[in-house]
């Protein structure tokens, strides 16, 4: 496994990379990977002014070869009032990626989501520092 990221402010950077080498060009991972984590730049938690990828919520994106994408990702607390909504937010936002297959988001625990997880750019918009 490799760990891909696109900017060096990433705090705990999520695991981009097939698991297997894969039978699909590499360009196609890396047009894939940039554009999924461009969706899910997209998607906010509604009460955090900043989205799940810069706070660190996505743990793991895996395309397989297929072109199907599992997501792991986690919430800022199990308590969180989006729990139902986020998940569903996510597999949307991935799924509008062209070229990407069926889409299986799974929330995990583990490691537990803390604010060292998130960018300079998400505390900066929270006013963290």
């Amino acid at each position: 496994m490799s760990d891909k990221t696109d900017d060096k402010t990433t705090a705990a950077a999520p695991d981009i990379a097939p698991q297997t080498p894969s039978a699909l060009p590499e360009a196609e991972i890396a047009r894939l990977t940039d554009e999924i984590v461009a969706a899910l730049k997209t998607v906010y938690d509604p009460e955090i002014p900043a989205d799940i990828y810069e706070l660190g919520l996505i743990y793991r994106i895996d395309i397989a070869d297929d072109r199907s994408v599992k997501v792991d990702m986690t919430l800022t607390t199990p308590n969180c009032p989006s729990a139902q909504e986020l998940p569903q937010m996510v597999e949307a936002a991935v799924s509008s990626v062209p070229g990407v297959g069926k889409v299986d988001v799974s929330v995990v625990w583990d490691p537990p989501w803390d604010q060292s997880r998130m960018t300079d750019e998400a505390r900066l918009v929270l006013n963290m520092w």
